[in-house]
């Protein structure tokens, strides 16, 4: 067997999925999906053919021939693997091109979450996918690799008094006819009165981790000519979030001009249910979006700045393995700023990175004891992507990236950016690949920047550089005015927005008194903040200072929210602190919340509580 992902059962050696035609009946009482895969193979093969699945149970496999299939054996391996899944063997006939199978998923696949109607905002069921990193094999058999690129149709049969949304193109809504489903479920079934199919097609190729849909009470508003928010919680939510994203489409119009052709047709947002794990996911042609990103102020415009700008770096272009996230995301990180900079100004865009470059020094710290994981290509080999998930790939690469910048001036770095993306748009590549793109077209980089410890090496490499900007470093001397008692005044902070503030939260010295914390709290109402990045950021900092008066604020933030981003500092400050009573308040809080969480939330902040007892 010749691997080529270190998260996937996908033979280099063998042909790889090139197409998928999917269909699913969604069963909300039984969380579940019943479904079938006309599978298409990009060359046809005999014999032996793995796919990644997890927790799938396979009915059939058979020969796409629709004059006489013939069944494929087909074997799932005995073991599961805690990473990797389960592999599914196919035997297939001589020359096969094509295969259909039939199979459902579990309640607890990894990749969905059900709510039940009381969970909503509109008191119907929903349902939505997060396939990101290795998820897409909980919903379907597939090679889930990056590596791996497919186009794909979708059906999704659900109850009529909903609607479905999808990371593709939409066709239709319409009835379910028999001939649709190919097995997924008996006809009686797919065809039930009250039933309704949406119809959807993507016929650009993406790595599996980019499949996406959602199904529920979703409405949209129209932003511009290409985007539309749409979100299930009525129109209170839906006007919030036309009003913070109504500069969409300019974005759109900034991130072409920087980076070339938009490739997608349509840039819509989905604002999921506040148990979405992440701030965004950026599923091409619908970004999926945390309420948490809605801050009255269009500051959560930022955070949709970085999903588009992932049209170009990670869905045009992808890494080829999660030991590749670099490519993904420090490229991401570094067009965000760039978009950031020409809609809202040089400083807001040094701010960003200030704040960057706070979280990349906290990571720093968090890896000291495994100082592989602060290299931006780690060795992942028997490693969940989940497990190790940081701000690493994200602010190291947008450190290499800007070093390069100011090794050759921006004029050139836009020239070779531009040619970068047009020369391997909708390919997935590795970060050798990438190195020698950049030396064949900046002659002698690599006599100036020391790509190989950028890559390889642990830790910062010495031409990392600290931000600079006016707004940065005031915050900065204010907050190390902090530890002699110094409380900013409300003029300082008079035209402080909420990124100002977590920006000053994260610069305080982690020893603090419990009185000065509260001194702070009394005088800005941190602690009760509207914007979840500031009172997460003061709610960290209160915790090991003993102030069990905001235990109250840090339970009702576990559970209104399932972003990772505010569950991974809360639930590891109460499990690091040395009192007892923090850590039974972490597990109590943990054990009521946890149906509230998707279910790769719930799996890191169960590994976080197992860590530290």
């Amino acid at each position: 067997m010749a691997p080529v992902d270190p998260h996937s059962y996908t033979d280099g050696a063998h042909p790889v999925t090139s197409h998928a035609a999917l269909a699913f009946y969604l069963d909300f009482a039984a969380s579940t999906i019943h479904a079938s895969a006309l599978v298409t193979l990009s060359a046809p093969h005999t014999g032996d053919l793995l796919l990644d699945t997890r927790a799938l149970a396979v009915h059939s496999a058979a020969t796409a021939s629709p004059d006489s299939p013939a069944p494929i054996p087909f074997s799932l391996a005995a073991d599961d693997d805690p990473v990797l899944g389960t592999a599914l063997t196919l035997t297939l006939p001589p020359d096969t091109a094509s295969f259909l199978l039939t199979f459902s998923t579990s309640p607890a696949a990894s990749a969905l979450q059900w709510l039940a109607p009381p969970q909503t905002a509109s008191g119907l069921p929903f349902v939505f996918s997060q396939c990101q990193s290795i998820h897409a094999r909980s919903v379907f058999p597939c090679h889930d690799t990056p590596a791996a690129r497919i186009t794909y149709s979708l059906l999704l049969n659900v109850p009529a008094q909903l609607s479905a949304v999808a990371a593709a193109r939409h066709v239709a809504r319409r009835d379910p006819v028999p001939s649709d489903h190919s097995g997924a479920c008996d006809d009686a079934l797919w065809c039930a009165p009250g039933r309704i199919v949406e119809e959807f097609e993507m016929a650009q190729c993406v790595p599996p981790y980019l499949f996406a849909f959602a199904a529920g009470g979703i409405g949209s508003r129209d932003l511009g000519p290409r985007t539309r928010v749409y979100a299930e919680g009525g129109d209170t939510l839906l006007d919030d979030a036309a009003r913070e994203f109504a500069g969409v489409e300019d974005m759109v119009k900034v991130g072409e001009s920087l980076f070339g052709p938009y490739e997608w047709e349509r840039f819509d947002l989905l604002v999921l249910p506040p148990s979405f794990p992440y701030g965004g996911m950026e599923n091409p042609r619908m970004v999926f979006l945390t309420p948490t990103v809605i801050k009255g102020d269009a500051a959560g415009a930022q955070v949709v700045a970085h999903e588009l700008a992932h049209s170009w770096t990670g869905n045009l272009i992808t890494n080829k393995t999660n030991e590749d996230f670099w490519l993904n995301e420090g490229f991401t990180t570094y067009a965000e700023r760039r978009i950031v900079e020409v809609v809202q100004g040089e400083e807001r865009a040094a701010l960003n990175s200030g704040i960057g470059w706070r979280g990349l020094n906290r990571m720093m710290e968090r890896f000291k004891d495994n100082m592989e994981f602060t290299k931006l290509k780690p060795k992942m080999a028997g490693i969940d992507p989940d497990d190790v998930y940081s701000e690493v790939p994200y602010e190291k690469g947008f450190q290499f990236l800007w070093r390069i910048e100011r090794q050759i001036g921006r004029p050139a770095f836009d020239e070779f950016l531009k040619k970068y993306i047009a020369n391997f748009k909708f390919q997935s590549i590795d970060t050798e690949t990438f190195l020698e793109f950049l030396k064949a077209n900046v002659p002698g980089i690599e006599n100036q920047v020391d790509l190989h410890e950028w890559i390889n090496g642990t830790g910062l490499p010495p031409d990392a550089m600290e931000p600079e900007s006016a707004t940065y470093k005031k915050i900065c001397v204010l907050a190390a005015e902090f530890k002699s008692g110094k409380i900013p005044s409300e003029e300082e902070v008079a035209d402080w927005s909420g990124q100002e503030w977590e920006l000053y939260l994260e610069n305080l010295p982690t020893d603090v008194e419990a009185s000065q914390v509260t001194a702070l709290d009394e005088r800005y109402k941190l602690s009760e903040s509207r914007d979840y990045e500031v009172k997460v950021a003061f709610l960290q900092l209160a915790i090991p200072t003993g102030c069990r008066c905001y235990f109250n604020e840090v339970e009702k933030c576990l559970k209104q929210v399932g972003r990772m981003k505010y569950l991974r500092p809360l639930y590891s400050s109460l499990a690091r602190c040395s009192g007892e009573e923090e850590k039974m308040l972490a597990k109590r809080i943990f054990s009521e919340a946890q149906e509230f969480y998707h279910p790769i939330a719930r799996g890191v902040a169960e590994s976080i509580l197992l860590k530290h007892g």
